[in-house]
């Protein structure tokens, strides 16, 4: 299987870090592929029509894009313990907390996409609402901090996933914004997860 790759995109180390805890990664063959929002990759475009990473092309030829649909289809053929759970609490629990990491990674590049505009360009008021839903978003991931650790002990799935991609996120691309201050409860299981070989394994790179 080919990955087309990045090692700064949130989004590929999801799926990085969820092959690795199935015990695919060696399965995989990375073509560093980079894209921005203002340079389509003309080359991935032949690939996958939306230009995006990941994208997953399988060995019969046919091609998988998005994370989710990607991580879905190596829970498929992998042989351990499934990271979507198939059904009841613990599926709609799973599915809560990626959508909760998704969407947090989600504000998070939207947010750096205006930063990275000309000073003069940038809206102060964009600023502010992103800061403000992510600002959010960690409130919520503190008062569930206690939750993610002791569902952590029993079975792993999607949503600690998307969840620690997305603090390591803010690591890389937002040091500046302190998020482990007032949420010590969250600081604290993520110090913890992030020492887990499929994380330690798949860290951002700026190149």
């Amino acid at each position: 299987m080919k990955l087309y790759w990045s090692s700064r995109s949130p989004f590929v180390r999801k799926v990085m870090v969820f092959a690795h805890e199935c015990g695919l990664a060696s399965q995989l063959k990375l073509e560093r592929t980079p894209v921005a929002m203002n340079n389509p990759n003309r080359g991935l475009l032949k690939t996958n029509p939306t230009g995006k990473i990941p994208t997953l092309e399988l060995d019969d030829g046919s091609v998988l894009y998005d994370s989710t649909v990607i991580c879905e289809y190596l829970d498929s053929v992998q042989q351990g313990p499934r990271l979507f759970p198939a059904a009841g609490q613990a599926r709609w629990t799973a599915l809560r907390r990626h959508a909760l990491g998704n969407n947090l990674t989600d504000n998070l590049m939207l947010w750096r996409n205006e930063l990275l505009r000309p000073a003069a360009q940038q809206s102060p008021q964009i600023l502010a609402a992103f800061e403000l839903k992510v600002r959010n978003a960690l409130d919520v991931l503190e008062s569930e901090a206690g939750a993610l650790a002791r569902d952590a002990r029993t079975q792993l799935t999607i949503g600690p996933i998307a969840i620690a991609v997305a603090l390591s996120y803010i690591d890389f691309r937002f040091a500046a914004l302190g998020w482990r201050e007032g949420h010590d409860q969250l600081a604290n299981w993520y110090a913890e997860y992030s020492q887990r070989p499929a994380m330690r394994e798949t860290a951002f790179v700026d190149q």
